[in-house]
């Protein structure tokens, strides 16, 4: 591949990665996809970034830290038809408003659930499980809210906000289960599946269901 193109360090099955993969599906961005179940890949990505953790962006000498980060990137110097950060200041810092919501209100509770899973049960954490959970359902409560009339996330247009809440809140249900009460919740996620960019990333991440320590349900 040519040297000029983004090099994306990822891997398919991380809610993260997945972020970033949709913004680069939503734009059809031509890129080198450097896949971390590759142990070439993982050695690249451990010279190049210490924390080893992922995605990261290499654009000709420039590396880009952080899903939210790579897709302000990609929209400021790689720009498509679908603009995920609105040019206007007050309608992008709703966008940044609501990208922050789920990474840490849907994205953080979510994981810490999983990753309390993963440990041995001498080493786990009930109570801050308990609390994630509660956090889980206090952020349903509030989008559900926020949705009604809404398509996406701030409105009509498909963002950078949107592209933080399809993985984000696609394992999440499948880690705390989304009640049917949030019938809104429910609806929103249900567009985001169908939305080309993101299919392609779920589908993408379909042989790696057996790393889900929870037990990927048998959906979606």
């Amino acid at each position: 591949m040519s040297t000029n193109l983004p090099r994306l360090y990822a891997h398919p099955f991380s809610s993260y990665c997945q972020k970033a993969l949709v913004a680069l599906y939503e734009n059809a961005t031509p890129f080198d996809y450097r896949n971390l179940e590759d142990p070439q890949a993982s050695a690249e990505l451990a010279a190049l970034w210490p924390m080893k953790r992922f995605p990261v962006l290499v654009h000709g000498e420039r590396t880009v830290l952080e899903a939210s980060c790579i897709i302000e990137y990609l929209d400021l110097h790689l720009p498509g038809p679908v603009r995920l950060i609105p040019e206007d200041r007050d309608a992008a810092l709703e966008v940044r408003m609501l990208d922050r919501f789920f990474d840490n209100y849907v994205s953080t509770p979510q994981q810490k659930v999983v990753f309390d899973a993963i440990r041995d049960e001498s080493d786990r954490d009930p109570h801050g499980v308990r609390e994630a959970r509660a956090m889980l359902e206090t952020a349903y409560a509030w989008l559900d809210r926020h949705m009604a009339g809404c398509e996406w996330a701030t409105g009509a247009a498909f963002t950078l906000a949107d592209c933080a809440a399809a993985p984000f809140l696609f394992y999440a249900d499948w880690t705390h289960a989304i009640d049917e009460r949030f019938a809104n919740v429910h609806a929103y996620r249900k567009r985001l599946l169908a939305r080309p960019s993101f299919k392609r990333a779920v589908d993408e991440a379909r042989p790696y269901r057996a790393y889900f320590p929870l037990g990927a349900p048998d959906r979606d």
